[in-house]
């Protein structure tokens, strides 16, 4: 995903967030501290990375996270931080929702303002297998020649909008 914001270190924010009937499943957090981190169907247990920090300007993140092993890792504008073990054999449960800058508490609401996302996202991306170090560079330098995600696809899927949300095309 991409992602540029104005809420610098100011409080925690989530950018993407996949949760099921029971639980959170998959978040990404920018947290007060400025790290980022990864959460799996957890709410006090992530893997945290303290990386650059998010502004103004857009920024290409990738997480990546292989259940077989646990390695995790956050790719920023094309670079990888160290690689971290976090949840090894855990298996992300289907049947969710994706929402983008908004912490669901239960499926599809119990919304909290303070933790909402306020900036730009796009080019969001999702694969159920790890890319490879050149795939996540091809996604960083050409995003409209790189190949869409096979679970989520940004320039295929369909989107449902909510109050001030607004979508931007051809801003380039």
């Amino acid at each position: 995903m991409r992602i540029a914001t104005e809420l610098k270190d100011k409080r925690e924010i989530i950018l993407f967030a996949y949760r099921t009937q029971d639980y959170d499943e998959l978040n990404v957090w920018r947290e007060k501290d400025g790290r980022l981190s990864l959460y799996l169907r957890s709410s006090g247990d992530a893997v945290m990375f303290d990386l650059l920090p998010l502004n103004e300007f857009p920024t290409h993140l990738c997480v990546t996270w292989e259940s077989i092993t646990g390695a995790t890792s956050f790719w920023v504008n094309g670079l990888r931080s160290m690689v971290k073990i976090y949840r090894r054999g855990h298996r992300v449960d289907p049947n969710g929702a994706v929402i983008l800058g908004q912490d669901p508490d239960s499926l599809l609401g119990s919304f909290d303002k303070d933790q909402s996302f306020k900036g730009e996202i796009s080019d969001v991306h999702m694969w159920d297998s790890v890319l490879s170090a050149s795939q996540i560079l091809e996604l960083y330098e050409n995003p409209c020649g790189a190949q869409g995600g096979n679970v989520i696809d940004w320039n295929s899927d369909q989107f449902q909008t909510f109050k001030n949300v607004v979508v931007l095309t051809n801003i380039n």
